[in-house]
């Protein structure tokens, strides 16, 4: 069996790399490996723009807009589906009013528009030359509405279609400056932008340009947006998953099982183990079947099962302990069976009772270190009355930093990182 789960994890990563090769060619792995990104980068962004405006056309003859009219505004929320393309609902504003020695009027322009949006910095692979500059093309349908201070009475409904360029530039991971040209076009108008006559058509007869500037904030927890994820960071995310299947199909005890699939995968090398990994303990004393044989015969005990004496020799001598992760006081799962073997030896001799001593790695201050090996320790404890043990049998010991290994290797100080026991 533990042949078959290593043999499946080799197959599992060979369809894998042949996947990624075919995915050139084929559209539905392209899917799948889109579908892995899409964990991997911020989808939703508020984007706020001002500037200018000019309706070209459906304007009264005598009446016109200055060249750079003011005032125009607008705010939108975009979410991509990939870095390629996505949606944005937004919400636009302008104000005409006359030029310069020309009839006094003023209106005002109001639209709501739902638009697909292209990603053209990505689509060309802005990225192989630039992470900093980019182009989005936005378009779409919406209604619109045109209202007359001195003019018609009453609001002019109407739908648009919009289409429009907006350059970005990125600031941060979170921000990024734009520049918008946009175009829309309003149909079934039924009064001009000035609001002094009709249109002399029902169908599109209303053009405005808007050009802004704005500011777009990225939403999320990821650490880029969709705007700024290329084919390089789909690559090497893909890497990353591939390297923690190779990672997960190591086998650190040497005990035929993967770490994958290894729920014991610190089990003492040479032990028999079940299909999980976890050393073999039919009599449920804390030692694996193998290893009590071997002490049986070492110390003479005729088969009658291991001493109370032996196994107090393993737990003193420091065989027996509990590893924690990185500034954590929770225990590391893998870790659990050192609190269990305590736990059975304390039950199978009630007048023992135990020190359970916490360490800490070097890193950090020595103040600090000492109170999170305390924590160490009385968590450990806690376990233990958790699984029957009364806490008048059990001392909490916080010894603070374990200097004995260096400090620069993440490994060494893996090990330190440890609650351990001294039974009395």
């Amino acid at each position: 069996m533990k042949k078959q789960l290593s043999i499946a994890s080799i197959l599992l990563l060979s369809l894998m790399a042949n996947a990624q090769d075919v995915a050139t060619t084929s559209a539905s792995t392209q899917t799948v490996v889109d579908n892995i990104d899409n964990n991997d980068f911020n989808k939703w962004s508020i984007e706020f723009n001002g500037g200018l405006n000019k309706p070209t056309k459906a304007l009264t003859e005598g009446y016109s807009t200055p060249t750079l009219n003011a005032f125009h505004g607008d705010v939108g929320v975009r979410y991509m589906f990939s870095p390629k393309f996505g949606l944005k609902l937004d919400y636009g504003y302008d104000k005409f009013h006359e030029r310069e020695d020309t009839p006094q009027f003023e209106s005002t322009y109001m639209r709501t528009d739902l638009q697909a949006v292209i990603n053209l910095g990505r689509a060309l692979n802005f990225e192989t030359w630039t992470n900093t500059i980019g182009f989005l093309v936005h378009g779409g349908l919406g209604v619109s509405q045109l209202t007359s201070k001195n003019g018609f009475d009453g609001t002019d409904y109407m739908s648009n279609g919009i289409l429009g360029l907006t350059g970005q530039v990125r600031l941060s991971d979170r921000v990024a400056l734009t520049a918008d040209l946009t175009g829309i076009i309003n149909g079934q108008q039924q009064n001009n932008f000035d609001g002094m006559s009709p249109t002399t058509t029902t169908s599109f007869d209303g053009l405005v340009l808007n050009t802004s500037v704005g500011l777009t904030f990225y939403l999320g927890k990821n650490a880029k947006h969709a705007d700024w994820v290329g084919e390089n960071d789909k690559y090497d995310n893909l890497e990353k998953r591939v390297g923690l299947i190779e990672t997960g199909l190591l086998d650190s005890d040497k005990d035929g099982v993967a770490d994958m699939y290894d729920l014991e995968p610190n089990s003492i090398t040479g032990v028999a183990v079940n299909t999980k990994g976890q050393s073999i303990d039919t009599n449920q004393n804390g030692v694996p079947d193998e290893l009590e044989s071997y002490l049986e015969k070492t110390y003479g005990q005729n088969g009658k099962g291991v001493s109370n004496g032996t196994v107090e020799e393993l737990i003193n001598g420091g065989y027996v302990n509990v590893y924690f992760d990185f500034n954590s006081s929770k225990p590391t799962s893998n870790s659990l069976a050192g609190v269990d073997f305590l736990v059975k030896y304390l039950k199978n001799n009630p007048s023992k009772n135990a020190d359970i001593i916490g360490y800490a790695d070097e890193v950090g201050s020595s103040s600090y270190n000492q109170s999170l090996s305390q924590k160490r320790a009385e968590a450990v404890k806690n376990i233990a009355i958790s699984a029957g043990i009364d806490a008048s049998r059990l001392n909490v010991i916080g010894n603070g930093e374990d200097a004995s290994v260096n400090k620069n290797s993440k490994e060494a100080r893996q090990i330190v990182r440890r609650v351990t026991f001294q039974v009395k």
